[in-house]
This record gives structure tokens, C-alpha cells and sequence, in this order.
């Protein structure tokens, strides 16, 4: 099997701005894009992207999860990034019209179509270190793609880190290439020390993000989490998973929790944790590294909340569940 994201469908969606109107999508080859070497993206970063599944149903038409709110985002990520604004709307009809392209192509459950939708700056311009580009260039990717997190992969171990953060807090909420690889340097450098597969940043002390998803504890009928602010990013995920913990009868809280209170609470038998995202829906954490010491997080192993929600998640996406909250566009 390939490594998830590494196959993609040979064909994609394209659109241009040039400083005053998008030009009309087309469908070009999709393994290379030309650029000049002066554009802005590759020298000061003006990018954004998004992530999104289409889920093949059980009667053998075509879903989208969530499209609406990826798209939302999307647009809001361009504008905090000064990218020109994106058409929604043909931002859309260039997702559907793709999918619709390769609905053929799309997996069976729990197989999925990833998609994924990227805008940057293309001005060539090598001068504009504060000044934002004012063409650019939107793509729409199609990757088939298989389950990220099997039942049999064990839990995570993450690295609790109380002294740096993902990226710039006023970054957080953006969908950005930056951010990532920020990240990345202290990602390596647990795997190194610690092996360990993530790091959660808890600047000043209380629990944010990890390097590429949302955390969630699950404790005592509760599942907790960081509340919105622009410091991290807003996992459509992540939402989800809120939505249905509160549709089970889970008390939802939004708030700080400081490191001391997850590894206290991660001492107890029943406590799970998790990192949402649209890859893996929910990955069981079972380890926390802190100060060169581990905890185990409950058991240790998958809790039984974490697979509650991710197979109620799924069950939607997948049409075996009634879609109480219109998450599901046709293609």
C-alpha cells in the first residue's frame, strides 16, 4: 500500500488571479505547475492549503464531508495571509467538478478521497518581503487515500513541550505550509530522543496543539479542549468530534488545562486522549513525555470513548449513520 498522500489522480482543477479576476477553472495535468523562480510564494511563503474527504456511500453515489466549513476557512486563511480573495463559490464547483471527475476512482469505506485545495502568491517580485502578492494561483489535488488509523496501530506518545509553540500565535488559525514546518525541527528532535510520534505544545504551561493536529482529553464523562482563539488552528475535526460528544451525553469544555492537570488526570484508570484531525479522525494517545519521565494516559491503550466517537464520525461519513447535522454535500 502507498504511503497516505503519495498517489494522486492525474488530472486537477486550476484557476489564476491577476490582480483583478480569477480566471475561468480548467482541468491540466497534475504533476507539475509552472512558476518563475521570483514568485512569492517560494521566498516569503504566501500559501495556504485545506483538507477534505469525499466518502463513497453505501448506494454507490459520491459524499462530501464538511465542504462548507473547509471552504470557510479556506477563504479566511487567504485573507489573514493578504492572498487575494478566493471565489467560494467556484472554489466549490472546482472541488465537485474534480470529484465528480474521478467519483470513480473515489475508495470504498473505510477508504476515502483526500482533497486538497491550495492558493499562493505568484507574484514575481523577489522585493515584496512586506508587501503581499497581488496574483495568485489556486489548485484543487485528489488523492485516494486508505484508513490512516487501524485498530491494531498501537497509541501515540507525545512529547508535552512547555517551551515553544507551533508557530507565531497570531498564525495559528491560518492553514499554513509555515506552520508545519515550524513545527517540524522539535517533531524530529522528540522522535530522536524520546521516539516519540508528536509533540504537544503547551506554552506556559497548558496544552495547545500538536505539531499537525487538535488534542482532546476525554475524561470522567468530559471531553476537554483548548477554546478557539487565533494562536491555533480550528479543526473542522475537531468540531465534529465536539458536536457528537455532546450528541452522547459528553459534557464539552472548552478551556485551558494545564500540563499538572493532564498528568493528573492521566493517571486515572478511565482518562483517554486523543488528536483529531481530517486524516485519522481520532488517534488514542496512550503516552505523555514530560521532564524526561512517561506516563501512561489511563491504560495506556485505546479508550473506549475515542472509539465511540471516531466510529460515529465515520458511520456518517460513510452513510451508515443518519446525518443529523447536514455535514454531507452531494457531488
Amino acid at each position: 500500500m502507498a504511503a497516505f498522500g503519495t498517489v494522486f489522480m492525474p488530472q486537477m482543477a486550476i484557476s489564476r488571479f491577476d490582480g483583478s479576476t480569477w480566471s475561468q477553472a480548467e482541468m491540466v495535468a497534475s504533476d507539475s505547475i509552472q512558476l518563475h523562480p521570483g514568485a512569492h510564494v517560494l521566498h516569503y511563503s504566501s500559501t495556504c492549503f485545506e483538507g477534505l474527504k469525499a466518502f463513497k456511500q453505501p448506494d454507490g453515489s459520491i459524499k462530501l464531508f464538511r465542504m462548507d466549513r473547509n471552504i470557510a476557512r479556506f477563504a479566511q486563511s487567504s485573507e489573514l495571509l493578504s492572498l487575494p480573495a478566493i471565489d467560494k463559490s467556484a472554489t466549490a464547483k472546482m472541488i465537485t467538478d474534480s470529484v465528480a471527475m474521478y467519483a470513480g476512482d473515489v475508495p470504498e469505506p473505510p477508504g476515502s478521497m483526500y482533497i486538497r485545495p491550495t492558493h499562493f502568491g505568484i507574484d514575481p517580485a523577489i522585493g515584496k518581503a512586506a508587501a503581499p502578492s497581488l496574483t495568485s494561483l489556486q489548485y484543487i489535488l485528489l488523492s485516494p487515500v486508505g484508513e490512516y488509523f487501524t485498530s491494531d496501530a498501537g497509541t501515540l506518545r507525545l512529547l508535552l513541550d512547555e517551551t515553544g509553540m507551533r508557530c507565531a500565535p497570531h498564525n495559528g488559525m491560518i492553514k499554513s505550509g509555515g506552520n508545519y514546518a515550524s513545527a517540524l525541527r522539535p517533531i524530529m528532535q522528540a522522535r530522536d530522543k524520546y521516539q516519540a510520534d508528536q509533540v504537544l505544545f503547551c506554552p506556559n504551561g497548558f496544552a495547545q496543539e500538536t505539531g499537525a493536529a487538535n488534542f482532546l482529553l476525554i475524561d470522567d464523562g468530559e471531553i476537554i479542549t483548548k477554546a478557539l482563539d487565533e494562536s491555533f488552528l480550528h479543526g473542522v475535526t475537531r468540531d465534529s468530534i465536539l458536536t457528537l460528544a455532546a450528541d452522547m451525553g459528553l459534557t464539552v469544555s472548552e478551556r485551558e488545562i494545564s500540563v499538572d492537570e493532564l498528568l493528573e488526570r492521566a493517571a486515572k484508570p478511565g482518562c483517554e486522549a486523543a488528536l483529531s484531525g481530517t486524516a485519522a479522525v481520532l488517534a488514542p494517545v496512550g503516552t505523555f513525555i514530560h521532564n524526561d519521565r512517561e506516563h501512561k494516559v489511563g491504560g495506556g491503550t485505546e479508550g473506549p470513548v475515542t472509539k465511540q466517537l471516531r466510529q460515529a464520525m465515520n458511520d456518517i461519513q460513510w452513510g451508515l449513520a443518519e446525518d443529523k447535522h447536514n455535514w454531507l454535500f452531494d457531488v
